[in-house]
């Protein structure tokens, strides 16, 4: 068995406000909280132990999950008083892994979203005879990424950060937030104090000769830290293009959950998730879009790629398209919201306040 280490300490700023009340890792996609799906398939994998490095709004992962015996795992938190990265964070929890020290333990970052085939990474891991392994996926345009070239048996060369010009872009590769590392391997990483994996630890161990291997998986990958991918993942998910064992319902156009009332008039499509508890009126369009617990979408209202709230408020004929909906806002009846528009929690907008277009 193979033991893991999820990376969920994030403040998940870009987020905001989805992440005010909630940590990234538990806003819901497709009905249930993001790490379901994450811990769904490290036990799809064979994972049985994951030690969850928490440190933002910690409190909230243990009441949901548990000792983790629901999900057939053994979950154990630790918390990190103060923020200390992603090779920190990973230091900080080792004392609580069982491996030995030439055995391979999973780091899941706790805001990907990927198809990775999480065996044959650490298969790849044991054959390679590596220290670390990393998940590698290409993107079209690298330039937001640090970049891993790889050699022709897999092995990486270096670790570039973010390219600035078109010589700098030496690879389409780029670290995909998931690694193998050997056990032993992570007692070499400085305990006490901030660490980048990305920017310390790895280049530290390519320049002392480690072997670190990179293996391209190019298979469903997003990384969820913007509402548009938030609202994307969790839309594939519903569709069924990203893959998850804990999608609680059948993949297709849309997702009620059972306690969601949804008008019989009402069109979801595009893997428009509505949670529980929410309430869809008469006439209204959905599509693309995630409405969380409790939220309330009036007659007639259209909705495109946005995520509203728990319990937030969107009055009749109102249009939101690349909308973020803060939990228990009021958008009155009318109003026209647009192009990454974020209203914060809590907030009431009167009927026809904000619009694009004329209101004739």
């Amino acid at each position: 068995m193979t033991e893991a280490i999820l990376l969920v300490g994030g403040k998940g700023t870009r987020l905001r406000p989805l992440t005010v009340n909630t940590p990234k890792p538990m806003v819901p996609a497709a009905g249930v909280p993001f790490l379901s799906h994450q811990l769904a398939r490290a036990r799809a994998a064979g994972v049985d132990h994951v030690v969850m490095a928490t440190s933002y709004l910690a409190e909230v992962f243990e009441p949901y999950f548990g000792d983790g015996s629901q999900l057939g795992l053994h979950l154990e938190y630790v918390t990190e008083e103060e923020p200390l990265g992603t090779g920190g964070a990973i230091r900080n929890v080792a004392s609580r892994l069982h491996s030995g020290p030439d055995e391979p333990v999973l780091v899941f970052n706790g805001d990907i979203l990927s198809g990775l085939d999480i065996r044959a990474l650490v298969d790849e891991h044991s054959r390679a005879a590596a220290d670390v392994s990393l998940h590698l996926t290409r993107v079209t345009d690298p330039r937001a990424f640090g970049l891993v070239p790889t050699d022709g048996s897999g092995r990486v060369t270096a670790f570039l950060e973010k390219p600035q010009t078109p010589e700098e872009i030496v690879t389409d590769q780029i670290n995909a937030g998931a690694y193998v590392f050997t056990r032993s391997v992570i007692d070499t990483i400085p305990a006490g104090r901030p660490v980048s994996v990305e920017r310390e630890t790895f280049p530290g161990l390519l320049s002392a000769g480690a072997t670190l291997h990179g293996m391209v998986d190019s298979t469903y990958w997003l990384d969820l830290g913007t509402p548009e991918s938030f609202v994307r993942g969790s839309a594939d998910l519903v569709l069924g293009r990203a893959p998850s064992p804990a999608v609680p319902g059948r993949c297709g156009e849309r997702l009620i959950l059972e306690s969601a009332d949804v008008a019989q008039d009402a069109k979801l499509t595009g893997g428009t998730v509505a949670g529980a508890g929410a309430a869809v009126g008469s006439g209204a369009r959905i599509d693309g879009s995630a409405l969380l617990d409790g939220a309330v979408v009036a007659p007639g209202a259209r909705i495109r790629d946005s995520l509203i709230g728990a319990g937030a408020r969107i009055g009749a004929d109102t249009v939101l398209d690349g909308a973020v909906i803060g939990d228990g806002a009021v958008v009155g009846e009318g109003n026209e919201l647009r192009g990454g528009i974020r209203v914060w929690c809590d907030a009431r907008i009167p009927a026809g306040a904000v619009r694009f277009s004329s209101d004739q």
